[in-house]
């Protein structure tokens, strides 16, 4: 296959019309056209999405029932690896910011963990690219969990969200409101290249590895990935799961207290 294409560089191929859809989406969006390599991203998160929402309506329809959603499945099958997933992310969030919270702001980590996760693994598989290896889908990730921490920060506190990042004293606000208006600002851009980074090299030198030796070298290296896709989920979810923490931290005095410094200290252990 060649360089920078994937099978779905062929079904544009295949679909005259569909190709045209994408240069006309480009130019009314990003006033631009769309080349093929630039819309690939776009198909592989279409693809991932309808993935996502099929696996949606199962499992759905197994919990629903009565006489098999109370009854736990003997071995991993599609249900219980979705509730593994997903249960182990609300578990991070029920001991960062307390159970009221974590049930809260849950749908849009979960869904952040979904997405990013199945399109880590697209990576994995050949003639596929991962969506995030592409930053015009992670930085729309990172973006919509911008918006989202700011907004649940205003909602929950007001025009006292805007004034903690003031400081704690007058005479130093000139100084540190700034300061964190920047750093606040910087956090979507980290979150996004971050990601975007290490399935890119990631996706890069397995493809170098397979192409130089096709039998058993690459399987080292497929491990590797694996653990990356893993880590990379996992990273940007622990941090937009701290960023919401914080901006919401004294939405409720009720909740056991030290979460705010928890917060604090998982962010710290993230970054490193």
């Amino acid at each position: 296959m060649p360089e920078h294409t994937s099978f779905f560089s062929y079904l544009v191929a295949m679909f005259p019309a569909l190709g045209t859809n994408i240069h006309n989406l480009g130019a009314t969006v990003a006033g631009r056209p769309l080349a093929q390599h630039d819309a690939e991203p776009l198909l592989a998160s279409a693809f991932v999405v309808g993935l996502l929402i099929l696996i949606a309506l199962r499992v759905r329809s197994i919990i629903t029932k009565q006489d098999t959603a109370i009854i736990p499945d003997a071995k991993l099958t599609l249900r219980t690896f979705m509730e593994i997933l997903l249960g182990s992310f609300y578990d991070m969030m029920k001991d960062m910011m307390g159970p009221k919270r974590a049930k809260q702001y849950f749908p849009l980590i979960g869904t952040c963990a979904c997405f990013i996760f199945f399109s880590n693994f697209m990576g994995l598989i050949p003639g596929l690219n991962p969506p995030t290896s592409s930053w015009n889908i992670t930085w729309g990730c990172a973006a919509v969990v911008f918006v989202a921490f700011n907004y649940y920060g205003l909602k929950e506190n007001g025009m006292a969200y805007v004034k903690h990042l003031a400081g704690p004293v007058i005479w130093l606000s000139p100084l540190i409101f700034p300061l964190e208006v920047f750093s606040t600002c910087l956090r979507p851009f980290t979150l996004s290249i971050r990601l975007m980074l290490n399935l890119a090299v990631d996706h890069l030198l397995l493809s170098i590895m397979i192409g130089i030796f096709p039998l058993f070298l690459p399987i080292p290296f497929m491990l590797l990935g694996t653990l990356i896709a893993i880590v990379q989920v996992l990273v940007f979810c622990l941090l937009s799961s701290i960023y919401i923490s914080l901006a919401t931290e004294h939405e409720d005095h009720g909740e056991a207290p030290g979460h705010g410094k928890k917060a604090h200290a998982h962010e710290g252990h993230a970054h490193a």
